[in-house]
């Protein structure tokens, strides 16, 4: 689906059904170098069980047109920019990593429009070291290595979604490396996990959080340790799913993070 956002075109995958923006909302929102794709297996699940699903792809990624945006607090801004282009007045947002931290940014500057917050793969803040953004600047293809290598326990996944003998490792590299060559004009590795580091708004987009919040970690993620989300998950009130996975865990377990978002949908959009 293409939607026209601050001039541009954004594109966001629908879970393989139509969109309704008159059901039930979920927008699915990615992390660096990543796209829409990284949700499949969440976003078909939601469209074919009664939700209107938005599975964006950030500017300069995928199918949305550039140019990357400076910094969470814009990536926040444009996301409830392409809402109003969806014609959806609510939704749950649901993010991974870098998109976790838009999610609440955007959450934070919007609670009215929020019903529920379901964070992935969170830490906050969420530092990146020094030597991986310098590894990041001069030689990002050893970084995207690293970084591959960092976000898995586990070579393939158990029988389940997106198959036995899938390989985690190859199929996450070739996309963080289609994603960085698909934006000639800037390092958007770099520039991402620059973005990462660097946020602090967190605790303000918190206090101003109304809706119920769910975390799901993976047990063994050495990208955002869970013991990084801790305060954070304190400050929302967040109720903690812990899955048996490292950070790419919407792939590694897929069925336990379903699990976990069918029972933060499930929860009454009042509880807090």
């Amino acid at each position: 689906m293409n939607l026209t956002v601050h001039g541009r075109r954004a594109y966001a995958y629908t879970g393989g059904k139509p969109f309704d923006p008159a059901l039930p909302c979920v927008v699915f929102v990615h992390g660096a170098l990543h796209d829409h794709s990284c949700w499949n297996l969440l976003a078909r699940w939601c469209a074919h069980h009664g939700h209107g699903v938005l599975a964006v792809d950030l500017p300069a990624h995928g199918g949305s047109e550039g140019p990357p945006l400076a910094d969470v607090e814009a990536l926040a801004d444009w996301l409830l920019a392409l809402l109003d282009a969806a014609g959806v007045t609510s939704a749950t947002l649901v993010g991974h990593s870098m998109g976790s931290l838009i999610a609440l940014e955007a959450t934070g500057r919007a609670p009215g429009r929020v019903q529920r917050l379901v964070m992935m793969g969170t830490a906050y803040p969420m530092q990146v070291s020094a030597a991986l953004l310098e590894t990041a600047r001069d030689d990002p293809a050893r970084a995207i290595d690293m970084v591959t290598a960092w976000s898995y326990a586990s070579i393939a996944p158990k029988p389940a979604f997106p198959g036995p003998g899938m390989w985690l490792h190859g199929s996450c590299r070739a996309l963080m490396h289609r994603m960085q060559q698909g934006c000639p004009s800037l390092n958007l590795f770099h520039h991402e996990f620059s973005i990462c580091d660097r946020y602090r708004s967190g605790e303000a987009a918190a206090a101003r959080v109304a809706c119920p919040v769910d975390f799901v970690l993976g047990a063994v993620d050495q990208m955002t340790w869970p013991r990084a989300a801790q305060a954070m998950a304190t400050a929302l009130r967040a109720r903690v799913h812990v899955v048996p996975a490292g950070h790419n865990l919407m792939t590694e377990a897929p069925e336990g993070v379903l699990s976990a978002l069918r029972e933060a949908l499930a929860r009454d959009s009042i509880e807090a």
